[in-house]
């Protein structure tokens, strides 16, 4: 199939596009680079069943495809605050140009939500009936409330013009490739330790996360791309949750560091928990994480190692 990947650039758009190829699929990558890394597409540049358009899909987009998956957006804190209105404008008008193209084309697309459109959450963990608690008026809402408009979208295109759509919510993620100055926990963890700068845990480390490694997560979205049972919205992510030291102590063991623990208020609406109900993952997707997190995080500190 020939298969469009906005957010091609970033970290998990481009190793979806690796997976894509591998399985033999025509792929056209489109990013804008506002947080997609060239890097990150480099061994890939040269492949014939490759093809690289920059392009900010707040614009319209005119291509040919079977398929489009959706990642075009700022996914961190620091990269989505930088530039809110930019980042909203993203998951409307881009979730809009993308769904209008595969209303043309026929393609089946699907959108990357996140467990953001759960904001603070109530209800632990998380199941996807669950409406959420976010706050409209916060420094997270332009990537909460867009992500969620977006979901709105997909589904009423699919009632009102029979798109074919799929929606999965996807929680914490990490891996090789994940932004130098992403601002995410995992990649902040990882860049102080291993240059012995001390790690700076926002909260008193009680809060809690739960990290699914790429590889997992990538089998994930494409089972759910090709599955035929729901729609959507499904979890994705992992029921491995650890709480902010937790993780901390567990990198500086992987790094040999010799870093300290720093403590600093907690960030406006930043969640306390998060970790998800993967009941419909399991049921509709047949699909569990099975990365170790001392795995995942070894590969993704070698990662670091070559960029830092």
């Amino acid at each position: 199939m020939r298969i469009l990947v906005t957010g091609a650039a970033g970290f998990l758009g481009s190793h979806l596009c690796d997976r894509l190829l591998e399985s033999g699929h025509e792929v056209i990558g489109v990013d804008n680079f506002f947080t997609g890394s060239k890097r990150n597409l480099k061994h890939i540049l040269r492949d014939d069943n490759f093809e690289m358009i920059r392009h900010d899909i707040t614009l319209p987009l005119y291509v040919e495809c079977d398929v489009i998956l959706n990642f075009a957006c700022p996914a961190s804190p620091v990269h989505y605050q930088r530039n809110p209105v930019e980042t909203l404008k993203t998951n409307v008008h881009g979730a809009i140009n993308m769904l209008g193209l595969a209303k043309r084309t026929g393609a089946r697309i699907l959108q990357a939500s996140t467990s953001e459109v759960y904001g603070d959450p109530e209800v632990h963990p998380q199941p996807e009936n669950y409406r959420g608690q976010v706050n409209t008026l916060g420094p997270r809402a332009c990537y909460d409330e867009g992500k969620r408009a977006a979901e709105t979208l997909f589904m009423d295109y699919n009632r009102q013009y029979h798109v074919d759509v799929r929606i999965v919510r996807i929680f914490n993620t990490y891996g090789p490739r994940m932004a130098i100055d992403d601002g995410r926990v995992v990649s902040n963890f990882i860049v102080s330790a291993l240059r012995n700068e001390p790690i700076t845990i926002y909260g008193d480390g009680t809060q809690t996360r739960s990290f699914c490694y790429v590889d997992d997560l990538i089998e994930a979205i494409l089972r759910m791309l090709w599955q035929e049972k729901t729609l959507g919205p499904v979890n994705i992510g992992t029921n491995f949750e650890m709480t902010m030291t937790e993780l901390a102590q567990l990198v500086l063991k992987l790094t040999n560091s010799k870093s300290d623990l720093v403590f600093r208020n907690l960030p406006e609406d930043d969640p306390k928990q998060r970790r998800p109900d993967l009941t419909l993952a399991k049921e509709i997707l047949d699909w569990t994480p099975t990365t170790d997190p001392a795995v995942g995080l070894v590969k993704t500190i070698e990662y670091f190692k070559s960029v830092v």
